[in-house]
């Protein structure tokens, strides 16, 4: 029996997911990080069974009214945890945060500065003190009654509207209108009110191009149909709506998704003309600190902002200097994670799920909470060699401050400063879910069927092997790029390598490629009558001729519900429906293909609609979620799962792993191609049902890839990936760059945005942006090849990529 006084967190008999029975001794106190590949149950054991017992354990002490007020996981699968602390969970959020979050409302920094505007701002003469809410845009009493604390407003014009002016209105000249019998409708409708709908449009009045567009009125009239084809149509009431009401109101209450889409075409975001998109009233913009607004000081970086308030708080009342004080230590550690280019009012749909995790971490670590365990997974995601050093000052404050530290990650940087080090492996799925080594890091060493350890002690007697460089066979040239914090930049991006475009995090990476090169490529693609996405951001642009597709992959989820799975993303799903559809027992029962989805009624299990688990009402407790009663969670009927394919139900055949569906589809060709994608891209340890909504923002990435290296592949494709190693050990890393390298072999062009060094230093050509992130960003510093950039004396990547290179 542990003493109370175990210094060790002791868990035993661990079995969630993949985790093999695993017994391991975690001292408390230490920075701990859990290695092993992708898929090897390091998540498993750090999330799904560490913290999710101690907030199990925090849920029971809660009354039973509160409990129903907070989302809850299961208890997870093991047998005994001792010494454990509660705990608090930093993880990478996958779901989007609204539009009103922003860097301001997730570090509380925002309630601080309007305070400060309440209590120490210069109001004009006369005018009453305002409370705190009154300078959120995001209460009644602040927000702008025009656009409701939004900022920003829709409207359309003519041009939108009617983008062919030669077309009379009976040939469609009106755009925005619906197509069908409601379009008709409303060209009868006008034709009643004495409008001639046979004239171009650009021959009509302008009073009444003006009234048919805009107006408000809503006349109803007796509308007599031309007969149409014999057949007889009798009068009816019709109602006049402009096309400025249709598309406005379409927009805000339509259910169909395709419709909202059809309507925001015709649609342009224009800051508010009330507040000008302050977001806020009259009253709270009329108050001023420092000689500026609260509009204006949250839309400085903070690096900025807090030189500002340095100089206020200086010499001003106590109050003043009391709450800018309070803001310079909350900035202080925001900035100190390298987060300073972001300003208070950034929405925080914008940032990345490595950004949102830093911010949430600089706030925890003001929280002053002591004798807890943070779990962290993978802190250093997005963030440049450069900053990592921060992070770990950071961390290093949270464990002095007297709590233990454990983190998922991958970074080996990271790794080597661990007090503790958590293996677990050696390989993913069925073939990882051990612990192979926990004590200090230097142990490592003599586990030779560990992952990690070759790159955490890499050999000098087996050198990287030397790629020879690439020539280019051709340029894209972009010029006077101006978006976000890139401003009249001249960026070349060669043809036919593997080009890496580096930086420390808010240099403009994401925004010349993500957003500029991919926006002048798509438009290019749509053809000369799309709407300039990408050129309005650049001057101009040439060498995009010799460029046939361009395939932009992201980390965006690959679906929102739990429906959406590996298996039905890559049309993999198609194949395996066909497969069961052709089997005996199917073809003697009329069994279709569509009899073995999930999603539609006929196959499914209707008491839990093909989910495989139903909500359970417990009375003075939350909802619980169950697996199904009649299914058993397999989601299918009793019927469907009596027809078996070489022995398996189509509930099993989802089971599979990509590694074993593999072999179980030998032979089956459309199957295979799938498969041996998804397992080139290291992805062979995920089940074919695994939902998309428990996949990270890497896996999502390369399931893409692999559904784009599936595809038949004709012409010069252009790939651009925005980080595609993270979440990825070492060890996947190299699996991911040898199929991207072989896109460039097969005379393609890739274009990665990244911060692994490794990466970087196998690319034929680096463009480095910097020197620093927001204002002190948005330059390309340096380019050239690896070893060019790596002597730049500017560029803040070149001494890490010099290490690397061993140079």
């Amino acid at each position: 029996m542990p003493s109370p006084h175990d210094p060790y967190v002791r868990v035993r008999g661990a079995r969630e997911h993949n985790l093999q029975d695993v017994n391991v001794d975690i001292p408390r106190d230490t920075l701990t990080v859990f290695t092993g590949v992708s898929g090897s149950g390091k998540s498993s054991l750090a999330f799904g069974t560490i913290y999710a017992e101690a907030q199990r354990r925090y849920f029971e002490s809660v009354a039973p009214y509160a409990r129903r007020l907070i989302h809850q996981v299961g208890a997870p699968a093991v047998g005994e945890i001792t010494g454990l602390p509660p705990a608090v969970s930093l993880e990478q959020r996958r779901s989007a945060p609204g539009a009103r979050s922003s860097v301001g409302t997730v570090t509380t920094l925002s309630n601080s500065l309007r305070m400060l505007f309440s209590r120490a701002g210069e109001y004009p003469a006369g005018a009453e003190r305002l409370d705190s809410d009154a300078f959120s845009p995001n209460t009644a009493a602040g927000a702008c009654p025009e656009c409701h604390g939004l900022g920003r407003i829709h409207r359309t014009d003519e041009e939108l509207l009617v983008p062919d002016p030669s077309l009379s209105i009976r040939e469609g000249a009106i755009a925005a209108w619906p197509g069908a019998w409601q379009g008709k409708n409303l060209r009868d409708v006008l034709d009643t009110l004495g409008y001639d709908v046979d004239r171009p449009w650009r021959e009509l009045a302008a009073k009444d191009r003006e009234w048919i567009l805009f107006t408000d009125e809503q006349p109803v009239v007796t509308v007599h149909p031309v007969r149409d084809a014999g057949r007889i149509q009798r009068p009816y009431q019709g109602t006049y709506m402009s096309a400025r009401r249709y598309v406005l109101h379409t927009f805000a209450d339509t259910k169909s998704r395709t419709l909202r889409a059809k309507a925001e075409r015709f649609l342009k975001s224009v800051p508010c003309p009330v507040c000008g998109g302050s977001r806020l009233r009259p009253e709270a913009m009329a108050v001023t600190f420092a000689g500026r607004t609260i509009a204006e000081l949250a839309a400085l970086p903070l690096s900025a902002l807090a030189e500002v308030l340095t100089g206020a708080g200086a010499g001003g009342e106590e109050t003043a200097r009391v709450l800018t004080g309070d803001l310079l230590a909350r900035i202080g550690t925001v900035t100190e994670l390298g987060l300073g280019y972001l300003s208070l009012d950034r929405t925080a749909p914008t940032l990345s799920s490595g950004e949102l995790q830093r911010l949430r971490l600089a706030t925890q670590l003001r929280s002053g909470l002591f004798g807890v365990v943070y779990v962290l997974d993978e802190p250093s995601a997005g963030l440049h060699p450069a900053d990592t050093e921060s992070l770990l000052g950071v961390l290093g404050r949270l464990k002095e401050a007297g709590n233990s530290v454990f983190v998922v990650e991958h970074q080996m940087d990271v790794v080597r400063r661990a007090d503790w080090l958590v293996d677990v492996g050696p390989l993913a799925g069925e073939h990882g879910g051990r612990v192979l080594h926990s004590g200090p890091p230097e142990g490592l060493a003599e586990v030779p069927e560990s992952a990690t350890r070759r790159f955490l002690f890499p050999s000098e007697d087996e050198p990287e092997p030397v790629r020879e460089t690439r020539t280019p066979s051709g340029w894209i040239r972009l010029s006077g790029v101006e978006r976000h914090n890139v401003r009249g930049v001249d960026a070349s991006f060669p043809l036919g390598v593997f080009t890496a475009v580096t930086g420390v995090s808010g240099s403009g990476k994401s925004t010349l490629v993500g957003q500029v090169l991919a926006g002048v490529l798509a438009d290019r693609e749509a053809g000369e009558e799309a709407a300039g996405a990408g050129e309005q951001f650049c001057a101009s642009a040439s060498g995009l001729e010799a460029v046939d597709r361009l395939v932009q992959v992201d980390q965006k989820p690959i679906g929102r519900t739990p429906r959406s799975n590996l298996a039905t993303y890559t049309g993999l799903f198609d194949t395996v429906r066909k497969l069961f559809a052709r089997t005996e027992t199917a073809r003697e029962r009329g069994y279709t293909a569509g009899r073995f989805s999930f999603n539609v009624s006929g196959g499914r299990c209707e008491t839990c609609q093909g989910e495989g688990f139903v909500s359970v009402e417990l009375l003075f407790l939350p909802s619980t979620y169950a697996p199904c009663p009649d299914c058993h969670g397999a989601r299918y009927n009793p019927e469907t799962l009596e027809v078996t394919l070489r022995g398996l139900t189509v509930a099993q055949v989802l089971d599979l792993t990509v590694e074993s569906a593999a072999d179980f589809f030998s032979g089956t060709p459309a199957a295979e191609r799938a498969l041996t994608t998804l397992l080139d891209v290291g992805l062979g340890y995920l089940r074919l049902g695994q939902p998309a909504t428990e996949l990270s923002g890497g896996e999502a990435q390369r399931i893409k890839l692999a559904s784009e290296l599936q595809r038949t592949r004709r012409g010069h494709t252009l790939y651009l990936l925005d980080e595609p190693t993270t979440g990825l050990h070492p060890a996947d890393v190299e699996v991911l760059m040898r199929q991207l390298h072989g896109l460039v072999d097969a005379h393609n062009t890739v274009v990665v945005v990244e911060h692994d060094m490794a990466v970087v230093a196998g690319a034929d050509h680096v463009i480095d942006l910097g020197p620093g992130g927001g204002d002190r960003g948005g330059r390309i510093v340096a380019t050239g090849t690896p070893q060019e950039v790596a002597r730049s004396a500017e560029s803040r990547t070149a001494p890490y990529l010099a290490k690397t290179l061993g140079s």
